[in-house]
């Protein structure tokens, strides 16, 4: 049973900023990972649909700033990167902070992590870690990506509940069925990637055979990386390799305006370092069952989705760290079950007026434990229940109302309720001499006796308008109130000595952290204003403009509880979560200008965007933690036939604003040129980059402290971005 708290009810009008954009081309590079792309088209804002010539889904009509772009276009990225967070890179308010290597953790505005509601084909994904180690990212093979919404700050209420930041929703390819009657279709497609830095070796594949009734289509993939070297004499980077497998088998059926599909796969990483924590993933192996029905009919569409995932995930010390055995190291264990539905409806209410409605609810539970070490007084003799069956259930209802007044005004309303619910166990220590002290004794007695379960009522208000002003300017304006509720971690991680409390935390600095049961929801309140300046046609050039607020009454930080030594004498604090206020604002920008267009030297595009951020504690004033400094990218691409080129360069400012709770280390700014070629013959591509040309010595200012140089060899520094990389794929298509 879940006791009830208090609910809280509060409902704001808004108005919010959009804008719809159809851009040519853009692809998005990630400077800073091995994997990178060669970019071949202009650009994207902040909502990023990226749809397959065969997709069938058809994302909410106004979102923020929506732009389409096709597979086709991504073939680059998808390509030449393990990393789908690669996709995300470089687009107007979104940033990338590094942990693993095939595990980045998108930040939208400013906010990460839980704060953005990420789901693949309708699965909210949880990471089932301490250290959120195996994000919802880290499932999905990014040759195996049809669409991408992308919402940063506002989002409808139809796409993303209990979520402060925005929303990533992914979609895989969408089942292909022959146009003929009793025509057999086979179709696929391979491609194979290597990266000389870190030796980063890589393929991937799928193939479908349908006819006009029946589909059934396998996804592969498989990539692995040794450690990166830093650049100029920056020497190698501990802790930076990875080992990845993934298969999926979909399965469809279609009738008329209906089809069935179910999508059953696995995810197997056998190990992945993690450079900026104490810990790295040493097994993580995920199975799920998606099913999925889509009916159209004179009055609407109609969607309903059943899913269920299975995580077995296992962290401990590779090699730069020490290693393991039975009798060295620090084995930690998580299971996590995820089940749940999504039903769907919209309505045509008439010529102007179309309604959605929704119901939704996710089924998760969690267990962490830590299992003895042989022969340790410290760990052991029993095993540490850090999350000892965990609940957090969430059920979710929705309306939504989408009027466009006239061929220049369109409206967007949307309530939407989340009732959140979560518990814990009991819970125990390791009970030996030394890692069993009076005071961890005392917290556990604390913890198993305090009621655990807590209800929470949310609710959320999006509302919008878009005014295309003139043939040259669309202006978009609006304000939403959006809800999160704590995880798991957050309210029942109950350690109290250092050891266990460095073992939580997903934020790459290096300190403990220690949950409270009481922690209420977050509550976001998002002023956002953009400005859509483009020719006529939209062909020619564009620039846009975003400026935007976000008040988060009861943000999730932490308060400072001590501090201890660490190695090369390095101070480790030990914190709390804890809700304070906070406020977050900023401006996102991004425009592309065509050139040249002619027979003889094909087209040419330049592209810019721009983005700052400013994140501040209102509780304690100070700065919030992982708040990108100044940056932005300029290119010039080329499309001359069956042959395109890019010249890049990506600049970001030093990092002077950080958090001093967390001891945030500063980066100093610096500028990366990359380049990139692609060319395309009869089912074959070929593509080549190099990266980072100048083997510019950096150091990524999200990254936080590079623990594996630390533990490694006592190297006290930031953690390092990849220096130069030689990069080339080759991918056939029949």
């Amino acid at each position: 049973m879940f006791p009830s708290t208090r609910a809280s009810y509060k409902l704001s009008l808004m108005l919010s900023v959009f804008f719809i954009h159809t851009s040519s081309t853009f692809a998005a590079e990630t400077p800073s990972s091995s994997a990178q792309s060669v970019s071949t088209n202009t650009p994207p804002i902040p909502t990023i649909n990226i749809n397959a010539d065969d997709v069938s889904d058809n994302p909410t009509e106004i979102t923020p700033g929506s732009t389409i772009l096709k597979a086709d276009q991504l073939k680059n990225i998808v390509n030449n990167s393990p990393d789908t967070g690669a996709l995300l890179a470089n687009q107007m308010g979104v940033s990338l902070y590094k942990s693993g290597r095939i595990a980045s953790l998108p930040v939208l505005n400013g906010m990460a992590d839980d704060r953005v509601a990420t789901t693949i084909d309708g699965m909210r994904i949880t990471g089932d870690c301490p250290n959120h180690m195996n994000p919802a990212l880290s499932y999905l093979n990014p040759h195996d990506v049809s669409v991408i919404n992308i919402m940063a700050g506002i989002s409808p209420v139809s796409l993303g509940g209990d979520s402060t930041g925005g929303t990533i929703d992914i979609q895989r390819k969408s089942p292909v069925f022959s146009k003929k009657k009793d025509k057999i279709v086979v179709k696929g497609q391979v491609s194979g990637f290597f990266h000389s830095n870190g030796k980063g070796l890589g393929a991937s594949g799928d193939v479908t055979v349908a006819n006009d009734h029946l589909s059934i289509r396998y996804n592969g993939g498989w990539s692995q990386s040794r450690n990166y070297h830093a650049g100029a004499g920056g020497g190698q980077v501990k802790s930076t390799q990875y080992k990845m497998f993934n298969h999926d088998v979909t399965l469809a059926y279609k009738k008329d305006n209906h089809v069935l599909s179910l999508n059953i796969g696995q995810t197997d990483t056998p190990y992945e370092g993690f450079p900026n924590a104490y810990m790295d993933m040493t097994k993580n192996q995920s199975v799920f069952i998606n099913g999925k029905y889509k009916g159209d009919f004179d009055w609407g569409t109609v969607e309903a989705r059943g899913y269920w995932q299975r995580v077995t995930h296992a962290m401990n010390m590779l090699g730069d760290k020490g290693g393991h055995s039975p009798t060295t190291g620090m084995p930690m264990n998580n299971l996590g079950r995820l089940a749940g539905y999504d039903i769907k409806g919209s309505i045509y209410l008439d010529d102007k007026n179309t309604l959605r409605i929704g119901n939704e609810f996710a089924y998760y539970t969690l267990n962490d434990w830590w299992p003895a070490l042989e022969g340790s007084m410290m760990m052991g003799p029993n095993t540490y229940h850090n999350i000892n069956n965990g609940h957090r259930n969430r059920l979710g209802t929705y309306a939504e109302l989408e009027t466009q007044w006239n061929h220049k005004i369109t409206t967007l309303l949307g309530v939407r309720n989340d009732v959140v619910m979560t518990n814990t166990g009991q819970v125990s220590g390791y009970q030996g001499l030394a890692g069993m002290n009076a005071t961890e004794r005392a917290a556990i007695n604390r913890f198993n006796q305090t009621d655990r379960g807590k209800t929470d009522v949310n609710f959320d208000v999006t509302a919008l308008v878009r005014y295309k002003v003139d043939p040259h300017l669309t202006w978009e304006t609006g304000y939403a109130r959006k809800t999160r509720s704590p995880n798991l971690y957050e309210r029942y991680s109950w350690g109290t000595s250092g050891m266990a409390m460095r073992m939580v935390g997903w934020f790459g600095d290096g300190n403990g952290y220690r949950g409270d049961i009481n922690l209420k929801p977050e509550i976001a309140n998002t002023i956002s204003t953009s400005f859509n300046f483009h020719d006529v046609k939209q062909e020619v050039w564009e620039l846009k403009i975003q400026p935007y607020y976000t008040y988060i009454h009861h943000y999730i930080n932490v308060n400072y509880l001590g501090s201890a030594s660490g190695r090369a004498g390095t101070t480790i604090s030990n914190l709390q979560f804890a809700n304070h206020n906070a406020q977050l604002y900023g401006v996102n920008s991004v425009g592309t200008y065509n050139v040249w267009n002619n027979k003889k030297f094909g087209k040419g595009v330049l592209r810019g965007n721009l983005n700052w951020v400013r994140g501040t504690d209102l509780t304690n004033h100070t700065n919030l933690y992982h708040m990108m400094p100044v940056n932005g990218t300029l290119s010039l691409n080329q499309y001359i036939g069956a042959w395109s080129g890019r010249i890049e360069g990506e600049f970001v400012n030093a990092k002077g604003l950080t958090d001093p709770l967390r001891r945030e280390p500063k980066t100093p700014g610096y500028i990366l040129l990359n380049i990139g070629t692609s060319y395309t013959w009869n089912m074959f591509r070929l593509d080549g980059s190099i990266e980072n040309v100048m083997n510019k010595k950096y150091y990524m200012p999200m990254g936080g402290l590079s623990i594996g140089d630390l533990i490694a060899n006592n190297q006290v520094r930031a953690l390092p971005g990849i220096g130069r990389s030689f990069n080339v794929s080759l991918t056939a298509s029949f």
